[in-house]
């Protein structure tokens, strides 16, 4: 078993319907190895990434890591979300789930799959319109399409419990320079899912920065990003060891939703509990 996973003194998480989009490495890998212990017989975990080859090692893992007889199922779906036919292939699985596992007392959908983009670059050389759209299928419009088309598919019910999570950022709220698509992207998400919160009052919305993880999108930031003092200080966090490793924030992510006692649509950073 993969040495971050540890048995929670939290509540479970019931028999959950779980989707993680951007499965296949980071955040997304991490928050699949520490879901496992807490879900229940007849539970099943949808796991979402364009890379197949990732995808297929992390499915590999969750399998192993699982414990014998606990009644997990896995499905690993391999597709680009900034299309219909991606978004296609993750309902399709979802269905097929259903009608196998019957219905979950939990839907929780973690919408962790986005890029960076283009931080080589400010604002005033964003001039190609098709590059600034290619970037928001992905990583805006993505999201919402994937989010409104499962809250259709599991409607409203006294016995289900529909939670939702939206992986935000620092840069949702703060501006970066050079970071623009990123900045732009991570607030233009935060407010459709606060928009969500507001008029679907029983789903349970939760925007959570996970704080700066180890990732190769950090090893990105270092080599990539034109502000220079922004770069330079993403250089001290990894030689001054501030960056956080993906399974702490995983956990940190996953005691907050088994607790239930945030604000629906709410941002909470990784450093605020």
């Amino acid at each position: 078993m993969d040495g971050g996973v540890e048995v929670p003194e939290l509540p479970d998480l019931g028999k959950s319907l779980c989707i993680i989009t951007g499965a296949s490495r980071g955040l997304g890998r991490s928050l699949a190895m520490v879901l496992i212990p807490r879900l229940r017989a007849g539970s099943r975990l949808v796991l979402v990434a364009r890379c197949g080859a990732s995808l297929r090692e992390v499915e590999r893992q969750v399998l192993e890591a699982a414990l014998p007889g606990s009644g997990l199922g896995v499905s690993r779906v391999e597709a680009d979300l900034s299309g219909e036919e991606g978004l296609q292939r993750v309902l399709s699985s979802v269905a097929g789930s259903q009608e196998r596992d019957g219905p979950p007392q939990r839907l929780l959908l973690i919408n962790n799959a986005g890029s960076v983009g283009d931080i080589s670059k400010f604002v005033v050389d964003f001039t190609k319109p098709s590059e600034v759209s290619k970037y928001f299928d992905l990583n805006f419009t993505s999201a919402m399409c994937l989010t409104a088309s499962l809250l259709k598919a599991f409607p409203k019910n006294e016995n289900l419990q529909r939670t939702v999570i939206n992986i935000s950022s620092l840069c949702a709220v703060q501006p970066f320079k050079s970071w623009s698509l990123y900045c732009s992207g991570k607030a233009a998400r935060e407010m459709m899912f606060r928009v969500l919160a507001a008029e679907e009052p029983d789903v349970r919305v939760l925007n959570y920065a996970p704080g700066p993880l180890d990732t190769d999108m950090q090893k990105q930031a270092r080599s990539e990003t034109a502000d220079p003092e922004l770069r330079q200080t993403f250089t001290s966090m990894h030689q001054e060891g501030q960056l956080i490793d993906c399974h702490e924030s995983a956990r940190k992510l996953l005691n907050i939703v088994a607790r239930d006692e945030f604000e629906s649509g709410s941002h909470i950073d990784y450093y605020d509990q």
